[in-house]
């Protein structure tokens, strides 16, 4: 299973703080912004994992986090030429994926949920037995959103895209799962009204040939969108306090790959004692130590 991270785009809604710098390199309280879609495809067990971003923030990513050996992975990297909608990170990653399934998240959002890793371990699954999966989620302005109409099951019914009618309050977020040959269908999508290869043409392909699942992120789950000044504020803020109350870390890599058994006890001790003035540092050394129990 190969995974992809599109971490592109002008960040024009964020000016002036991506002038001169990707979004997705912005801080979300203690991690980079990119730290979090990199660490749900960790949890999803993904190692092998593609990087699509612009060709000035392309090596700023590469110096972060060279080539995954400290996380435990295998990194990549895709220079987007120009941002034309997100079946294209199918075209643009066709070589890397080969013939395998591939899941693609986008760099600005953020997963949270006791049970993620069972939905994100049952969606690689489904991917290897042919099926796509999509992740849904209720927001109150559906109009801004890809929206998906949920049949009595949670089956998928229908996809449409930023409609001013939209059928249901259900978003589908940018997390998604495909099984083998995405590249090729990607690159049967047309170009939308808007210019882009829309991914919900992409997703409508797998409804259309009944290969397509839903699942619902209800109660008990968060799903962050950091694309704005105030969702960016607003996701430090529930990070900040969801670390500071529960002691723990959310979407922590060096963590991720130390439970998955990807790095030692001696490499995450290592990389907490090079930070260690500051929580962060703490954090990883008392993971390493055993001082925080699972």
């Amino acid at each position: 299973m190969k995974g992809i991270i599109l971490a592109g785009g002008s960040g024009t809604r964020l000016y002036p703080l991506t002038m001169v710098t990707s979004k997705q390199l912005l801080p979300v309280y203690d991690k980079p912004m990119i730290y979090y879609p990199l660490s749900v495809l960790m949890m999803a067990g993904i190692k092998d994992i593609l990087i699509i971003s612009t060709k000035d923030d392309t090596p700023r990513f590469k110096e972060l986090l060279g080539n995954g050996d400290r996380f435990g992975v295998k990194l990549s990297y895709k220079v987007q030429p120009s941002p034309d909608g997100l079946a294209q990170a199918f075209m643009l990653g066709e070589e890397f994926i080969g013939d395998e399934p591939c899941a693609m998240i986008l760099g600005d959002n953020i997963f949270y949920g006791a049970g993620l890793i069972k939905h994100l371990r049952n969606s690689v699954e489904r991917a290897e037995n042919g099926e796509a999966t999509i992740f849904c989620y209720y927001v109150n302005d559906p109009e801004r959103f890809g929206i998906v109409d949920l049949g009595p099951n949670n089956e998928p019914l229908s996809i449409v895209e930023k409609s001013p009618n939209p059928p249901s309050n259900y978003c589908v977020t940018g997390l998604y799962f495909y099984p083998k040959g995405v590249s090729k269908l990607a690159w049967k999508v047309e170009k939308s009204a808007r210019g882009e290869y829309e991914i919900t043409t992409l997703n409508n392909m797998y409804l259309k040939a009944k290969k397509l699942h839903a699942t619902l992120l209800g109660r008990g789950y968060s799903w962050l969108d950091t694309g704005t000044h105030e969702s960016l504020v607003d996701a430090t803020n529930y990070v900040k306090i969801l670390e500071e109350h529960q002691g723990i870390k959310i979407c922590c890599p060096e963590e991720i790959a130390y439970k998955n058994g990807w790095i030692t006890r001696e490499k995450i001790l290592e990389i907490g004692e090079s930070m260690k003035k500051n929580q962060y540092g703490q954090h990883l050394i008392n993971v390493a130590t055993g001082k925080i129990k699972y």
